[in-house]
């Protein structure tokens, strides 16, 4: 990084200040709480996690130094449950992303579906291309998402994070009524609980013993 680029020691300062000044409002608002999901606690925690994260930036950038910090990521990253207290309908939202490690599996896999239909979906779409972006079509048109999660090798995909979020609602929308945009009204005031699985977890010692996730759960 430049001289230009790096930040100010004043910089530094302020937001060293900021931080002082968001771990008060935190024990302030941590001994006033009126519950386990105080929202106040939840805004005073989210104010200090940002403003030790700007700190740690800026003394970094400045004098190649770090912090001792480490905010708790995947438990606090929801906002206290706002959502029924007898939900009769949820929505699952799930969300896996993979790497194309070998895309010439990938290609092969497609094609082999292709062939065994070659005027069905498979051999239209592998029809339209040679590449992956082809063969990711006629593999996920064909396998349910966790046929293809459990047999990812198979089809040269690498595993990345996941997450799968169970939100409550009082009733059912409307057929159709969310299929243009699926994931804009995705609440996290609204989940009941939470799963995720990545590697950053690997090296963690998790309560439940799992090293490969985490779970959430509300109450």
């Amino acid at each position: 990084m430049s001289d230009a680029a790096q930040p100010t020691a004043a910089e530094v300062r302020a937001a060293a200040d900021a931080v002082k000044t968001a771990l008060d409002r935190h024990l302030q608002a941590v001994e006033r709480r009126t519950g386990d999901d105080d929202p106040a606690v939840y805004d005073a925690f989210n104010a200090l996690a940002a403003a030790a994260e700007v700190y740690d930036e800026l003394l970094y950038d400045r004098y190649d130094e770090v912090t001792p910090f480490e905010i708790p990521a995947a438990e606090d990253s929801l906002p206290p449950y706002a959502g029924p207290e007898e939900p009769h309908a949820v929505s699952v939202l799930i969300r896996r992303d993979y790497a194309v490690a070998e895309p010439a599996r990938l290609l092969a896999q497609a094609q082999r579906l292709a062939d065994l239909d070659p005027e069905g979906q498979a051999g239209e779409a592998a029809a339209a291309g040679a590449g992956v972006h082809a063969a990711l079509g006629v593999v996920f048109g064909e396998y349910e998402a966790d046929e293809i999660a459990s047999r990812h090798v198979e089809f040269g995909l690498e595993e990345g994070d996941s997450t799968l979020w169970v939100s409550a609602a009082d009733e059912l929308p409307e057929p159709g009524e969310w299929l243009a945009a699926p994931f804009d009204e995705a609440d996290p005031a609204l989940v009941v609980c939470r799963f995720d699985a990545s590697s950053v977890f690997d090296e963690e010692d998790e309560p439940d013993g799992d090293p490969d996730g985490v779970v959430i759960r509300r109450s």
